[in-house]
């Protein structure tokens, strides 16, 4: 009886805001506004600039593996999706693929700009009260 349960869960239909993909796809600009949180709202508003006009025009006309874009500020749109965009990060462009959860979020969201720090045992250069390490 479980097994039947587990075998018969689908994969949800992914919506946003309560559009399908394809719904906000085939939306303009101007109704995609209304869709997307405020800080997205007020970016577009205020308009592209040419460098992301640009930037939008060569992904929808051409057909590369990735697309490579210094625009972190770039808010991702429902065009996006399914598509390869490496991000530059201030030393490497960083490949993101474009998930229908990210619509709304800027690029630069999803290439981090710092490392993790990861701190090694004590050694040279410690204090003198670090430099002790008990001896388990």
């Amino acid at each position: 009886m479980a097994k039947k349960k587990l075998s018969a869960r689908k994969k949800k239909e992914f919506t946003y805001r309560g559009y399908t993909l394809d719904e906000l796809k085939s939306m303009p600009l101007s109704e995609l506004k209304k869709v997307l949180p405020a800080r997205a709202r007020i970016s577009l508003k205020r308009g592209l600039n040419e460098e992301e006009k640009r930037f939008l025009d060569n992904l929808q006309n051409k057909d590369k593996d990735v697309y490579r874009t210094h625009r972190r500020e770039m808010i991702i749109m429902p065009q996006f999706v399914g598509k390869k965009i490496a991000v530059y990060n201030g030393q490497e462009f960083k490949e993101v693929k474009i998930e229908p959860e990210m619509i709304g979020h800027y690029l630069g969201e999803f290439a981090m700009t710092r490392k993790r720090v990861e701190h090694s045992g004590p050694g040279v250069g410690a204090t003198r009260s670090s430099k002790y390490i008990p001896l388990k």
